[in-house]
């Protein structure tokens, strides 16, 4: 059985773990820019040189780790995969990478720019701080792009391709996380199995009612 032990998410108002029914709103007018590296276990090396759509997908998957129990460091090597979308791909990293070819006089642009052209880098730069050795990719769906990497994470799991698996979308202003494993059907610590959260994420909400749609398990389950 495939289950969700976690969900990680962040947005221009906060950002929180759903199992663990966290919610921390940003203090005055900060927004996300104001965490700098406070969600992550341990110093993120180049963090600073990171564009904004892989900024945000390694902040949900600090979270989604967190949700699920699983700690990470720099000495520990994990087989978790990942698997991430978006509505535009690289698309802004794109554009910002040509933009600075035509202002650099058509000669030459700055080679941090261009590492973020390939929609799967943030990803990558994911797999590097957290120490993740499982399979890793990006995966481009015209529509109800969340359900497609659960269904895709859940398929890998049942495969035994790895022990468990990360899955979300990241947006302009927003990303979110889950933490997929392979349980025996004795283990009840988790928020959900996989086809309930397909079933929710089917209906293709905002993220905003999707996270409160999650959280209304976890009520559930407490009670």
């Amino acid at each position: 059985m495939i289950n969700i032990h976690g969900i990680g998410w962040i947005d221009a108002r906060g950002y929180g773990c759903i199992a663990k029914g966290t919610r921390v709103a940003y203090e005055g007018d900060t927004g996300f820019g104001g965490l700098s590296k406070k969600l992550f276990s341990h110093p993120f090396k180049y963090f600073g040189r990171l564009d904004r759509i892989s900024k945000l997908t390694c902040y949900a998957i600090a979270l989604a780790l967190k949700d699920a129990g699983i700690d990470y460091s720099p000495e520990l090597k994990q087989d978790i995969g990942a698997i991430g979308a978006n509505d535009s791909g690289s698309l802004q990293a794109d554009i910002d990478y040509f933009n600075d070819y035509v202002n650099c006089g058509r000669t030459l642009a700055r080679g941090n720019l261009f590492i973020y052209t390939l929609p799967s880098s943030p990803l990558g730069e994911a797999a590097i701080h957290f120490g993740l050795q499982g399979p890793v990719f990006f995966s481009s769906a015209p529509k109800k792009s969340l359900l497609k990497v659960i269904t895709t994470a859940s398929e890998m799991l049942l495969s035994e391709e790895t022990t468990a698996m990360l899955a979300g979308m990241t947006g302009e202003n927003e990303a979110v996380y889950f933490t997929l494993m392979r349980d025996n059907t004795a283990n009840k610590d988790f928020l959900c199995d996989a086809d309930k959260a397909g079933a929710i994420l089917s209906r293709d909400m905002p993220q905003d009612k999707l996270v409160k749609e999650f959280s209304s398990l976890r009520k559930g389950r407490d009670q």
